[in-house]
């Protein structure tokens, strides 16, 4: 099947066609420079929270570039990024705190959802809440409070408790500036006019 068929065919996640789109992503070099760029602009991000109530609740914004880049490259490169992202980032500012796996395993499936959610599907803003909150609540809540609950000792119901007022309390801000960045994206015509033009 030839690129211009691909791109005609239906894309649904589970079929052989979406994951081999995904894959071929990894064979355009504009997608691969796009990449590197949403990971240092990530990497920065990071460097920058907003704090909204004290230092217990903060936004950190690199969530905005990873979903345009999902939304542009899919599944695949955004694993990749993902496992970049926090690989580099614990390297280059890891704050004297260890390395846990955990957190590139959070980050490569956050990568996954937010590539499966958005990847090849129109803009809307029921999918950008469903994507929002497995990511809040599934990666953030859930495996976030088992990784906190290993490193630091205080018991997975406190760090549970914890992450879910947080993440509740974000979810609004967080769906409304994706559609807000995502739809800008769309309307400047940034994936089909510079990633995947003819």
């Amino acid at each position: 099947m030839d690129a211009k068929t691909l791109s005609a065919a239906p894309m649904g996640v589970f079929t052989a066609a979406y994951w081999k789109a995904a894959r071929n992503e990894l064979r355009n070099v504009r997608v691969l420079a796009f990449a590197g760029l949403i990971a240092a602009l990530a990497m920065i991000l990071e460097c920058f929270p907003v704090y909204l109530l004290g230092p217990s609740l903060k936004i950190y914004f690199s969530f905005l570039v990873i979903s345009l880049g999902c939304r542009c490259y899919g599944p695949v490169v955004g694993m990749m990024v993902g496992a970049i992202v926090d690989s580099l980032g614990f390297l280059l500012s890891g704050y004297g705190e260890p390395y846990f796996p955990g957190y590139l395993l959070t980050a490569i499936l956050s990568g996954l959802i937010y590539g499966v959610g958005l990847y090849r599907k129109p803009l809307r803003w029921w999918r950008v809440l469903a994507v929002r909150l497995l990511i809040n609540y599934g990666s953030n809540v859930l495996l976030g409070s088992v990784w906190k609950a290993m490193l630091y000792g205080k018991g997975y119901y406190y760090y549970f408790t914890t992450g879910l007022v947080k993440n509740t309390t974000l979810l609004p801000v967080e769906v409304v500036l994706t559609l807000l960045v995502l739809g800008l994206a769309e309307r400047q015509g940034l994936d089909k006019k510079y990633l995947h033009k003819k």
